[in-house]
């Protein structure tokens, strides 16, 4: 009698242990034991398809970890859905991925115009929209939409740079500005202006285009005819490329400062031509992998061996490529950092608590932090300078925000 009664004792003991440690494990739609379902927009065609790649590298990355075991032993089904760069299709894909495949989160979607397009769908629903791709100042709004945050840096911070350089360095410039007629474009413009200041004035002619345009060749002849002696290219890829090439054809000089967002070396310099890109000047918060200088580093020694194995048909000097790798990579800690907890309201706590992280590309010094109230990832720049080969670092790094 006894005998049975300790062993009624163990078996409740055991079943109370399990209840305990299935009480522990919560799920969301997305999540389970063995799987963490996550999907993203990405422009793999229209105008914005040199940055398809960022998508490839991401999807990289993740077969990468899942053949080491996944995320605290869970794998990855990554889902990332192409749109083209066009709202209407990332709204259509967006739907499909959270009524459809019912991802756990939306994270890494590329674009201002697109991701603004999925901004209130997603945060209704409360469906965690986090690390876009997209530095617009008005992702960093916790309180209109606490389910959205930003990876990268903001224009607006990055624009105060070039605005506060040419202020101090060329006090006589005669700026020409060439913008994206979209948040994107429109947010840089105001930082620029801003880092201006009183000298704002010096801008002798600010000219748009749309991203259907074909080609911006008209606009680039406007503003050298206008008397500029430096240009402020506020651009995506495709038209970062076409800028420099138009500029070079025309046999213009200016003072050339170009958005990081199209300053990638493989993306944009190589295709407009080195020779062409020589002299170009930029901010940057990330090591440049290609520079002699880097060959050394743990961080770019990882990420090319990542390359190597895993992207092999991708470019590594490719910037796009080196921002999928980094937003993976955060990604990755976060997930971590949720343990069994794979509900979307303990998702967003993960991604919205984060102090001082580390990631291995950023420059020395840079690191990412975000809170519940302040969700701008990162406000750390460094000037650079393209000698024809690769960027050069100069001056000291510029924080332009305090937290």
């Amino acid at each position: 009698m006894r005998c049975n009664t300790l062993a009624a004792i163990a078996a409740l003991s055991l079943v109370s242990a399990s209840a305990v440690l299935a009480a522990d494990k919560k799920y969301d739609p997305g999540a389970s034991d063995t799987e963490i379902k996550i999907g993203q927009t990405m422009p793999y065609s229209g105008p914005a398809s040199a940055y398809g790649t960022q998508g490839r590298a991401e999807a990289a990355y993740w077969k990468m970890i899942n053949s080491k075991g996944g995320i605290n032993g869970r794998k990855i089904t990554f889902l990332s859905m192409d749109d083209g760069y066009s709202p209407p299709k990332t709204v259509e894909q967006t739907r499909k991925l959270v009524e459809q495949e019912e991802i756990l989160a939306d994270i890494g979607s590329l674009g201002t115009p697109t991701n603004s397009s999925i901004q209130k769908y997603l945060n209704s629903k409360k469906i965690p929209h986090l690390l876009i791709s997209t530095g617009a100042s008005k992702w960093n709004d916790a309180k209109e939409f606490p389910w959205t945050t930003p990876f990268y840096p903001p224009y607006a911070q990055e624009a105060k740079i070039y605005g506060k350089y040419i202020a101090k360095e060329l006090p006589n410039a005669k700026i020409g500005v060439i913008y994206q007629n979209d948040d994107f474009g429109k947010d840089y413009l105001k930082g620029f202006k801003e880092g201006l200041g009183e000298k704002a004035g010096l801008i002798v002619k600010e000219l748009s285009y749309e991203v259907t345009d074909p080609t911006i060749d008209s606009q680039i002849v406007n503003l050298k005819a206008a008397g500029a002696d430096v240009l402020m290219t506020i651009t995506t890829p495709k038209f970062g490329a076409q800028a420099i090439r138009k500029v070079a054809d025309l046999g213009w000089k200016p003072t050339h400062f170009i958005v990081s967002v199209a300053s990638s070396i493989g993306g944009v310099l190589e295709p407009a031509g080195l020779e062409a890109s020589t002299g170009l000047m930029t901010a940057l918060a990330t090591k440049v992998v290609g520079d002699p200088a880097w060959d050394s580093d743990p961080g770019v020694q990882d990420y090319l061996a990542f390359m190597k194995q895993w992207y092999p048909e991708g470019n590594p000097i490719d910037g796009s490529n080196q921002i999928g790798y980094l937003s993976a990579q955060f990604t990755a800690i976060i997930l971590k950092n949720c343990g069994d907890v794979l509900t979307r309201e303990n998702l967003l706590k993960q991604a919205t608590n984060l102090t001082k992280i580390s990631l291995p590309l950023l420059l020395p010094g840079i690191t990412v932090s975000v809170s519940p109230t302040n969700y701008s990832t990162f406000d750390t720049f460094k000037l650079a300078k393209f000698d024809g080969h690769t960027w050069k670092f100069f001056g000291e790094n510029i924080s332009t925000a305090s937290r």
